[in-house]
């Protein structure tokens, strides 16, 4: 996994925000990219200059993920389970990862979406068990860019604001982020649960 990416690190280093794209886009179809790791790293670059705004770098970023959300929604809703059961294995898409999404899915239904952008491995495979579950796709769309909206632009105003001192943390954001994003999560699921509660019949 850290071979890789070192090689979307580079390659956003040396090919600027087409890379960025790239290396996203690949995350969310399953290749290990790390995007907890590549997004500061990419507001790292910004604040030093080697990609030039910081908006367009979040632009580009949130566009690599819906981009490859929609491959990967794509190729579960054509290619179904026999596709994920001959290739899943090259993009580490394994039947007990597909599983836990399916259970995610079962209990929040489309606001699994959402959920699945702040957990590890999962948000790069979602798309495809949408896929399989034919998920209405203007859900699938809004839920998607409004978990990557918040995931990508925390993550990139972050390293963005450690500029240099990036690789002297990088280790501790590794750790933390998905605390905080935890917490994100945890409160957004509390919020759903109460609007379901008051709206049932008294």
């Amino acid at each position: 996994m850290e071979h890789l990416q070192h090689a979307v690190v580079a390659l956003i280093d040396h090919y600027g925000y087409i890379g960025l794209f790239v290396g996203l886009a690949l995350g969310n179809l399953g290749a290990p990219v790390g995007t907890e790791i590549v997004l500061p790293v990419a507001g790292a670059l910004t604040a030093t200059g080697h990609l030039p705004s910081l908006w367009l770098t979040i632009v580009v970023a949130l566009a690599g993920e819906l981009g490859g959300g929609s491959v990967g929604y794509a190729i579960g809703r054509f290619g179904g389970v026999p596709i994920i059961e001959r290739y899943g294995r090259y993009v580490h898409v394994t039947h007990d990862r597909l599983a836990v999404v399916h259970r995610f899915f079962e209990r929040w239904g489309s606001f699994a979406i959402f959920v699945c952008r702040f957990l590890p491995v999962l948000r790069g495979i979602a798309a495809i068990p949408a896929g399989i579950a034919e998920m209405n796709l203007a859900l699938f769309y809004l839920w998607t860019f409004l978990g990557s909206l918040i995931f990508c632009t925390g993550l990139i105003l972050l390293g963005n604001a450690l500029g240099n001192h990036l690789s002297a943390v990088l280790p501790l954001v590794h750790r933390g982020v998905y605390v905080a994003l935890g917490a994100v999560v945890v409160a957004a699921i509390a919020a759903l649960v109460v609007r379901k509660l008051r709206a049932r019949p008294a």
